[in-house]
């Protein structure tokens, strides 16, 4: 297909395209002219994952660069890949000086991951956002050791492994199935916050309501 055909199978606007190429986030297409080239339905997938990228993860340009490139690198595992991805999406956790507070934090975060029998990276974001929250349930006084957030971690799992594994492609391409990981990530996320609040107004209005 031409570049306008890719245009209007994909959304996304020639000169956005025409970006992409420069920044090489999408591959070259097969050169046909001194001006023109043809491009196929990877170029659509890598649209795809670039759109996911950018209008849910909310990444920036360099950030989707290093997603792509470990989509691109054959040698790595899929499960690497899509930790590349993962990481990147990842909400920013405010940087801490390691006092005495932040580091018994960490080390309770750490401890719950090993309880659990996780097998997290040591690097992974999400232990410096659990030791985050450990913290801050910790200030205002209420629990925040294994056994308090124990029915969170076991919810996680088993929504997880009964329900959003199950929507990810893994025998397709590699760029399906890391925006699978993406959209999923990010939107279930929101519903599953949304469906808790919704739950806590219905519980409200059934014990305390008239």
């Amino acid at each position: 297909m031409r570049i306008s055909e890719l245009s209007a199978a994909s959304g996304v606007p020639i000169p956005t395209i025409k970006y992409y190429l420069r920044e090489g986030l999408l591959p070259a297409g097969e050169q046909t002219s001194a001006t023109g080239a043809r491009y196929g339905e990877g170029h659509v997938r890598r649209l795809r994952l670039i759109r996911a990228l950018l209008e849910v993860g909310r990444l920036p340009i360099a950030s989707i660069a290093k997603v792509v490139a470990a989509v691109d690198d054959e040698s790595l595992d899929l499960h690497h890949v899509l930790g590349v991805a993962q990481y990147a999406i990842a909400p920013a956790v405010e940087p801490h000086t390691p006092d005495e507070e932040w580091t018994r934090a960490r080390a309770e975060a750490d401890t719950m991951i090993t309880d659990l029998g996780w097998q997290i990276d040591p690097d992974a974001p999400a232990r410096d956002e659990l030791a985050q929250a450990v913290l801050t349930l910790g200030r205002l006084g209420m629990p925040a050791d294994g056994e308090a957030l124990r029915p969170y971690a076991d919810a996680a799992l088993r929504l997880v492994t009964e329900h959003e594994i199950g929507t990810i492609p893994f025998d397709g391409p590699r760029e399906a199935t890391v925006e699978s990981l993406v959209l999923g990530t990010v939107v279930h996320g929101r519903v599953l916050d949304i469906m808790r609040r919704l739950a806590h107004e219905s519980v409200s209005a059934r014990l305390l309501g008239p």
